[in-house]
């Protein structure tokens, strides 16, 4: 179901700006890496619903990026940008990484593995709703 917003342009600027915000890293110490991660993986769960409107696909309220990626057709794959056990990993940031104990510390790499797909990602969403996301 349709959240919010009808114009994917909309949840697309809400994913640059989650990217953002993960871009600006570490400023202090008092900024915890599960944090940073939890804009990535927010800028991607905005960023395959933008593709999903502007395909005009219902979707589940879900963080589930799984879940999100398998409603996609087969002419909007995300394969090609990054792999399905990359995406689905970063669904876990959604919620356990915003309460402590819940997810194991997040390193550096995590981070940055996190960043590089959510940056392939959001490129790819502009992309697609640019070419008018054209499939199913």
């Amino acid at each position: 179901m349709r959240r919010d917003s009808a114009d994917p342009r909309r949840w697309l600027a809400y994913a640059r700006s989650d990217l953002a915000l993960a871009r600006e890293g570490r400023q202090s110490a008092d900024v915890f890496l599960e944090s940073l991660c939890y804009h990535c993986q927010q800028a991607v769960e905005k960023s395959l619903k933008a593709v999903l409107i502007a395909l005009r696909l219902d979707f589940p309220r879900t963080h589930n990026l799984g879940t999100l990626a398998d409603l996609l057709p087969a002419t909007a794959t995300l394969t090609t940008v990054v792999s399905d056990d990359l995406l689905r990993g970063l669904s876990a940031y959604a919620v356990l990484s915003r309460y402590p104990g819940d997810l194991e510390d997040v390193s550096e790499a995590d981070y940055a593995q996190a960043l590089e797909v959510a940056s392939r990602v959001v490129d790819w969403a502009v992309a697609q709703v640019e070419s008018g996301a054209s499939g199913s």
